[in-house]
């Protein structure tokens, strides 16, 4: 039987809600150990300390100033650290038709659509916001209750790290960081590093100073790398000791050691080694040092943007950004005692906010792979026995390739789930995954750098079933369709710009006005550059890159629609599709295959394969084999860089 009470404005309301309540609230700052009078509305109701039992919590051993959480906004006043629950609710059921109007329309249920302004509105739980404004993202994540035991896990030699252990190495590196090597807030720190499982650690330590966390590509050249020093100037490095020879060339910029490998240190020559990372870990904090109160709207992270559209530009990430986006977990709270496998690169959003951060809150364990390999990272989900595969699109166009010798060789018993992101994820790939591991569910997700991995995702088993779509609006965030050509803002069902605005939304690029206003408007709203439209359901579909479309005839041709097209071909492993230029059509759509080991698929007949599927049109007139597509870290095809080869290669 449920157990239900009425409460004045909210009907009936279930010991589930309630229980979420009481978990929101010490998740968004409560404290709990206060005794403080937490309310439903206007209603009082018990005190926290009762409820944590039976909400089955506990708090993170990590202390802090009693203080730290208080968010009363009057003496003797007793307000919780958060938001009113049903605030986004409220808002979406009513909106207003216009300034000058006081009359309201309702907010279409099935979809989100607001008639009135044209907006969309996610159909998911409210963000559980913090109303502290002096709140970083490193105290917020540690003040999260959870069961979890083990935090993260290098799959490369098994070393694990306990949540812990985890926050008295934050506590240590951070003391280290302020007291020995003079780390203040607003001074920035970089990254350079693959993936670890000490990247979460500097993160957080760094982040809890009020210090700005960037990171770098462990692939990019020195040169590369001296651009983004330059341009965001950092005080301090912390990199592996093959990456540290990079930054000799960026000048006297200190660096700290990541990894310790005696044999290697001489190879840093021309860098300031200043320590190792386990050194700082063993250092006990000082108990003299104040801890700075650190604004939600000060900086957290300068990420900087794949480039593929432009030069690279650093994405401007606030702490109030970060709490935005580890609240959507807490709002949407996955399945307890996952097991993370990371594969994607932890430079990268998808990987450093999703699974270096978020998960943090959540007590999950996430085991980091080091390097992609395709039997390691098999092998690792059997070893470690992962529920949960993290992946970009190419990765699992290789597990379908490999399905009968992966099935062979390896228990997947325990593999519920695999996520993909970074690029959408096409409805062929999709079903023909399904069908290679049908007790294997995808979820996917749809974000940029600029969203700070908030947009749409897809969170359930019968979400993911609408194949092709990339999910439901992610919580807080709302959406426009507007026309690129007009700047008509679209309905359901009607194909433009995906615009989205909400707290994760970054508030522009670092010392980059023009780019910045050419982004974001002066709304808020955030210009994706992506195509999409919204279903009947509220589903988002992402149709393609608005400057990747490829005009012939002055006909519009989505490369990704004949990509996935191409993919279906039993013969074909990987495929892209640029617009090669031509004199009389404007553009040609010309594809670039991968094929199988062993198929002799003829050009000819693969034009013939898509010619019989799609709109002349739409048809490919050019084609060229070659061995690998080139792609970025998160899995986008670099069509600049196929173009290019196209173009100067008369040959082809």
């Amino acid at each position: 039987m449920t157990l239900a009470v009425s409460m004045v404005g909210f009907g009936r309301f279930t010991i589930t809600h309630l229980t979420r309540m009481v978990s929101s609230t010490l998740r968004s700052g409560g404290n709990a150990h206060s005794g403080r009078i937490f309310s439903i509305g206007s209603l009082p109701c018990i005190a926290l300390p009762r409820l944590l039992p039976f909400a089955g919590l506990h708090l993170n051993p990590r202390k802090f100033s009693s203080d730290a959480f208080n968010t009363s906004s009057k003496p003797g006043l007793a307000t919780p650290g958060l938001h009113h629950p049903f605030n986004h609710l409220n808002k979406m059921a009513v909106c207003k038709r216009s300034s000058s109007s006081s009359s309201l329309s309702p907010i279409h249920p099935r979809n989100g659509f607001c008639y009135a302004n044209s907006t969309f509105y996610s159909k998911r739980n409210p963000l559980p916001l913090p109303a502290n404004s002096s709140l970083d993202v490193t105290t917020f994540i540690s003040s999260q209750a959870h069961h979890g035991t083990t935090a993260f896990i290098d799959a490369a030699t098994g070393h694990r790290i306990s949540f812990s252990d985890l926050w008295r190495s934050v506590d240590n590196v951070a003391d280290c960081l302020h007291r020995d090597m003079g780390i203040r807030r607003g001074d920035v720190v970089l990254i350079l590093s693959p993936n670890s499982i000490s990247i979460p650690l500097v993160c957080l330590s760094v982040m809890s100073l009020g210090a700005v966390v960037t990171t770098a590509n462990p692939l990019n050249t020195a040169s590369e790398i001296s651009r983004q020093v330059a341009d965001c100037n950092p005080k301090l490095a912390f990199a592996t000791p093959d990456q540290a020879p990079k930054l000799a060339a960026s000048g006297a910029i200190s660096v700290v050691l990541t990894e310790e490998d005696e044999e290697r240190v001489g190879s840093t020559l021309g860098v300031r080694v200043v320590g190792s990372l386990s050194e700082m870990m063993k250092k006990k904090p000082s108990e003299r040092r104040v801890r700075n109160r650190v604004n939600r709207d000060e900086t957290a992270m300068l990420l900087y943007s794949s480039g593929t559209t432009g030069r690279s530009k650093g994405v401007i990430i606030s702490h109030g950004n970060l709490i935005a986006h580890v609240a959507r977990y807490i709002a949407e709270p996955l399945e307890p005692n996952q097991t993370f496998l990371c594969t994607v690169p932890l430079f990268h959003t998808f990987g450093l906010l999703n699974y270096a951060l978020a998960t943090v809150a959540l007590g999950s364990t996430v085991v980091i792979l080091r390097k992609f390999d395709l039997h390691g990272m098999m092998a690792a989900v059997e070893k470690y026995r992962a529920t949960t595969l993290v992946l970009v699109p190419p990765i699992l166009v290789a597990m379908i390739n490999g399905s009968d010798l992966i099935k062979a060789r390896y228990d997947l018993t325990l593999l519920k789930t695999v996520r993909s992101g970074g690029a959408p994820l096409s409805k062929e790939v999709t079903e023909s995954f399904l069908e290679k591991y049908p007790t294997v569910d995808i979820f996917q997700g749809y974000a940029l750098t600029e969203s700070n991995s908030s947009g749409a995702s897809t969170d359930s088993v019968e979400e993911s079933k609408r194949h092709g779509a990339v999910g439901l609006l992610s919580s807080g965030v709302e959406a426009r369709v507007v026309d690129p050509d007009t700047g008509r803002i679209m309905g359901v069902n009607q194909t433009g710009e995906l615009w989205l605005k909400g707290p994760a939304i970054t508030k522009g690029y670092y010392r980059n006005e023009e780019a910045t206003k050419e982004t974001i408007n002066t709304e808020g709203w955030l210009k994706t550059g992506d195509l999409c439209c919204i279903d009947d359901d509220g589903f988002v579909f992402i149709l393609d890159r608005l400057k990747e479309l490829i005009k012939y005839k002055a006909y519009q041709v989505p490369p990704a629609e004949l990509e996935g097209l191409l993919l279906t071909h039993p013969e074909i492993v990987d495929a892209a599709v640029i617009p090669f230029p031509d004199r009389e059509v404007g553009q040609l759509p010309m594809a670039y295959i991968v094929r199988k080991t062993g198929s002799l698929l003829s050009e000819k007949s693969l034009m013939e394969f898509v010619a019989k599927q799609v709109a002349p049109y739409k048809r490919v007139r050019k084609v060229a084999f070659v061995s690998s597509i080139p792609k970025n870290p998160s899995g986008k095809i670099l069509r600049k860089d196929l173009i290019k080869l196209a173009t100067s290669n008369s040959t082809v």
